[in-house]
């Protein structure tokens, strides 16, 4: 341990002797060297950056009263906002308003002096660490030579992502809302096809839809019992057509013989008695069900009023008889049986159209149930049809409400975006003016440029060192003889030797201290000026 000592102290003193030796070596070039690159750092312009900072805002109202008919992911669209603001047009323009790059407009032509602008320019999004995809914040920024047209570009720049924005925006609401308007028109249009082919076919089947099957069997059953009455009406109207006539008959033989035949008026009468009687009870029983202004009601009426009729000039012709069986009585006037026999001829007349316009009337409810009963048997199939009719219809329905709700949401967002409601670009942190320049870096350079003079002082101290074969210690002496030296001969130096020797050494501590003391002011005034 004591040899390595001695040893690394050994080494330390000629490295001294070398650096006091070669002293000169060291100090100029590491003087020169850092004072060319301190002066030379402020040649280089001064670059100032001016940074603002935008805020996304999402929609002020809650999307669950407007939805939002953009969804663009606000990183994609800030991508193509970026290419639009960063447009070779725009930014010529910009170049132009605020007079940027005088010095470089004489050398570089409008395209370079667009990517300079476009290299100068930074847009980076601010990641807040809370895992989101989504983006909340970004940063522009600009640099110049000049501080305030950093901040004057940068302020126009910020205008621009908002203006941007917003136009984007309420042009992609307006287009979306026109889309949604030419669709909605289009169903329109197929919902009114769809109607009028469900509006033809009900006219086209007009009691065989099945919304009609049943007031169809309503109106089925109330036939059938129409009908009914009908039969009954023509049967009760058969049996008086073969009374009527067989009272005809009796009148007819009483006139061809002269004179009554007695017992036959007493017949007669009792028979015109119970046909009576059974018209009043059945006309009582119709009452109970009818007013008295019903068809089937006044004709009873009718038939009432001729056999009251005709059971008046029954009865008078039976008095007659009576009369003319007496002695001495003559017989029944003819007149009075022509009258009967007229009225009973004039009742079966009546009788017969009754007949015929019950039949007919049978006949036409026949036709009416087998048409209504067709209607029925249609209606399984019209029910099919109408379904699949309704099966379109309901789809075009349903498309064209669908339409018309997007429609309306979309009209709504549009106008939050119109009116700068919707998700927007707000400026946080407006432009700064810059005081201090980011680069360069005088000082960092101006201590590189020192770092720099002193390593290739030191290199050239050695390399002079290396190259100088003075012999100035014993050891080199006994390196060149093989011989031991027994004397040593000490420097010898005259007054004027000493005084110049004197003299050098006050110059050399006079020009490394002004060395040094320029070096320092260099280095302060580069750290002055920034």
């Amino acid at each position: 341990m004591p040899e390595q000592d001695e040893s690394l102290d050994i080494n330390l003193n000629k490295l001294a002797q070398v650096a006091v030796r070669r002293r000169w070596w060291v100090i100029i070039p590491a003087s020169v060297i850092a004072l060319g690159v301190g002066l030379g750092s402020g040649l280089v312009p001064n670059h100032y950056v001016s940074e603002a900072t935008i805020l996304v805002e999402h929609q002020q109202v809650p999307d669950r009263y407007v939805t939002p008919n953009t969804t663009t992911d606000v990183r994609e669209a800030l991508l193509v906002m970026t290419d639009a603001i960063l447009s070779r047009t725009q930014l010529l323009q910009i170049i132009d308003e605020f007079g940027l790059y005088q010095k470089e407009r004489k050398r570089l032509s409008p395209e370079q002096l667009v990517d300079l602008m476009r290299k100068n320019i930074k847009i980076e999004p601010v990641d807040r660490g809370n895992g989101t995809k989504d983006l909340d914040t970004f940063k522009i920024s600009f640099i110049s030579v000049d501080p305030h047209s950093a901040q004057d570009v940068t302020s126009t720049l910020s205008a621009l992502f908002r203006a941007e924005n917003l136009r984007s925006r309420e042009e992609q609401a307006t287009g979306t809302t026109a889309f949604l308007e030419d669709q909605l028109q289009a169903a329109a249009v197929e919902l009114r096809q769809q109607e009028g082919r469900v509006r033809d076919f009900k006219m086209q089947n007009l009691g065989e839809l099945p919304e009609q099957q049943q007031g169809n069997l309503a109106i089925l059953a109330g036939m059938h019992a129409q009908l009914q009455n009908t039969n009954g009406t023509l049967a009760r109207a058969r049996e008086q057509q073969a009374y009527l006539q067989s009272l005809l008959s009796q009148y007819e033989g009483m006139a061809a013989e002269g004179a009554a035949v007695p017992g036959a008026p007493a017949s007669s009468t009792d028979t015109i008695k119970a046909e009576l009687a059974r018209l009043r009870k059945e006309r009582a029983e119709l009452l109970a069900r009818y007013t008295a202004k019903y068809p089937d009601v006044v004709s009873i009426d009718q038939q009432i009023e001729s056999t009251e009729a005709l059971l008046a000039a029954s009865t008078k012709a039976q008095e007659a008889a009576k009369s003319g069986a007496s002695p001495g009585a003559k017989p029944a006037p003819v007149t009075e049986r022509d009258t009967g026999t007229a009225q009973l001829k004039s009742q079966l007349e009546a009788n017969r159209l009754e007949i015929q316009n019950a039949t007919e009337d049978a006949r036409q409810i026949q036709t009416k149930i087998a048409e209504y009963q067709r209607r029925l048997n249609l209606t399984p199939v019209r029910e099919q049809q109408l379904t699949d009719l309704l099966r379109g219809y309901n789809l075009a329905k349903q498309n064209y409400d669908d339409m018309l709700s997007k429609k309306t949401q979309s009209e709504l967002a549009t106008s939050l975006e119109r009116r700068q409601q919707g998700q927007r670009f707000r400026v946080v942190d407006a432009p700064n003016l810059p005081t201090k320049p980011a680069s360069p870096d005088h000082v960092k350079i101006a201590l590189a440029g020192l770092g720099v003079g002193l390593a290739v002082g030191v290199a050239l101290a050695f390399w002079v060192e290396s190259r100088d074969h003075s012999l100035r210690e014993e050891k080199d002496l006994s390196r060149i003889f093989a011989f031991p030296l027994m004397v040593g001969v000490p420097t010898l130096l005259t007054k004027t030797d000493e005084q110049k020797h004197s003299r050098l050494a006050v110059l050399e501590w006079v020009a490394g201290v002004t060395l040094c003391l320029l070096v320092c002011a260099t280095e302060f005034y580069v750290y002055r000026r920034g």
